[in-house]
């Protein structure tokens, strides 16, 4: 550890097994490693020095935001081999520039500080997550992760700018200068998003800022069915200019689950349907009557048979509760018991056969697993999952995993999907990525990998082998 407290310093370098242990399990707990050391630089030149010895020694390093990933990216292998380089102290808010719309900021910086810091200039930066208290830039970057608003905005590699990245070799690569055209060659730093710190490790990045959203409206709306949901998602985009944020499939087992495990949570129609969606819609102008013009989309889709009843939120207290409903599902499922997870993404128009399709496969083969399907109509993103039915053994259900997930996502291939929409590769999903990625998707990759990362210290085991 000598060399490593020389480089950081001695408060820079944790050993103690009560130290270490917060930075040994994964969000999820599926993966429990453990670590030569964690690390905790406070500059880039340290992290520089770090990689640079880390590379001549041989040591691998596996990079650790704010440990919310599903898939186990952040999390060190059971060797003990392997050093964990936390980057919560390289938390800076570096620059604001409203009138460049943008916003530099370091990779530990928390999500929610990076949007008060865009809030505090009038501007937007439109990143929003469940975790978002808690997640780091630096992940969300790592991840390309998506959240709520992707259909208006893009996922994290759309509001990316430039970034600040450390090579393996120590090298740093620097590409913060905030410019939107830039044809000088390849777009190198669009190789280190999603990467999963598998190639460098970002250390800072320069965001895109919009206008910040000075009136909205939000309605829950029950649907005819999911076909039903993608055809108003066309017409609200249509009737408002293309002004929907957000616009998210509710089932029914949803509000099912939200209103008997998390307290305060309520049905807001009076009767019950089997789908819904959460919809809102974003103006930075103060003179757009956005309430009215959205009653007016649902009152159309009702004459329509779409819409078969819908609540505006007339108040922000209202709106909070509605969105309440869609973020507290996760919650609600871990509450209720077992679940396996499927986080896919298929062409919009495909949604509803694709439903209709694997929901009837899993009734007739998995009759002790309830389905809960939901998420980001908008973008095609679903978390197509299955909670245990009551009174089924946990252990019998959870055995299930692996044969369920091969038909799901063999599924979703032949619908031209992806079994990974938003939450990465990780460790979980490696085996996945060699079963459906094309071969030379995988060649390219494996190519990157080798010339970036020579030696294999970065993230081992994460992405690709």
């Amino acid at each position: 550890m000598t060399s490593f407290n020389e480089i950081l310093g001695p408060d820079g370098v944790l050993t103690d097994a009560a130290d270490v242990e917060p930075y040994l399990t994964d969000h999820r707990r599926l993966y429990r490693g453990r670590a030569l050391a964690v690390v905790l630089p406070r500059s880039v030149d340290q992290i520089s020095r770090l990689l640079a010895y880390c590379n001549e020694k041989r040591i691998a390093v596996v990079p650790h935001g704010g440990n919310t990933s599903y898939c186990g990216g952040a999390t060190p292998d059971e060797s003990g081999q392997q050093i964990v380089l936390a980057l919560k102290r390289l938390n800076r808010i570096r620059n604001v520039d409203p009138l460049n719309y943008s916003l530099t900021v370091e990779a530990g910086c928390i999500l929610a500080d990076a949007q008060r810091a865009a809030d505090e200039v009038e501007r937007l930066f439109p990143l929003s997550l469940g975790s978002e208290g808690t997640c780091q830039i630096g992940g969300n970057l790592s991840t390309n992760a998506g959240g709520t608003n992707v259909l208006r905005y893009g996922m994290m590699r759309d509001l990316v700018l430039g970034l600040e990245v450390v090579l393996a070799d120590g090298r740093i690569l620097s590409t913060l200068g905030g410019l939107r055209k830039d044809n000088t060659g390849y777009d190198i730093k669009s190789l280190f998003l999603g990467a999963e710190g598998t190639l460098g490790v970002i250390t800072a990045a320069t965001l895109k800022l919009f206008s910040k959203a000075r009136t909205s409206a939000t309605a829950f709306a029950a649907v005819r069915n999911v076909q039903a949901a993608v055809e108003l998602l066309s017409r609200l985009r249509e009737a408002t200019g293309d002004r929907v944020s957000s616009f998210e499939l509710i089932p029914r087992i949803g509000i099912e689950l939200t209103t008997r495990h998390i307290p305060g949570v309520k049905d807001p129609l009076k009767q019950a349907y089997e789908w819904h969606v959460l919809c809102e819609i974003t103006s930075s102008r103060n003179a757009d009557k956005l309430d009215d013009l959205l009653m007016e989309s649902l009152e159309a889709a009702f004459e329509a048979n779409l819409v078969l009843d819908a609540v505006v939120a007339k108040s922000d207290r209202e709106r909070e509760a509605l969105w309440k409903i869609r973020e507290t599902i996760p919650e609600a499922q871990r509450l209720d018991g077992a679940s396996l997870k499927h986080d896919i993404s298929l062409p919009i128009t495909s949604l509803a056969e694709f439903v209709a399709k694997a929901g009837d496969w899993i009734r007739t083969n998995v009759p002790d697993g309830r389905l809960v399907a939901y998420g980001h109509v908008g973008d095609g993103n679903l978390h197509f999952n299955l909670n245990q039915s009551p009174g089924t053994p946990r252990d019998a259900f959870l055995a299930r995993e692996a044969s369920i997930k091969r038909v799901i996502h063999d599924m979703v291939r032949d619908f031209g999907g992806s079994f990974s929409a938003e939450h990465g590769i990780g460790r979980l999903k490696v085996d996945e990525l060699e079963r459906y990625a094309q071969p030379v998707e995988l060649d390219l990759m494996r190519a990157v990998k080798r010339a970036l990362d020579p030696n294999g210290i970065l993230n081992p085991g994460k992405v690709v082998r």
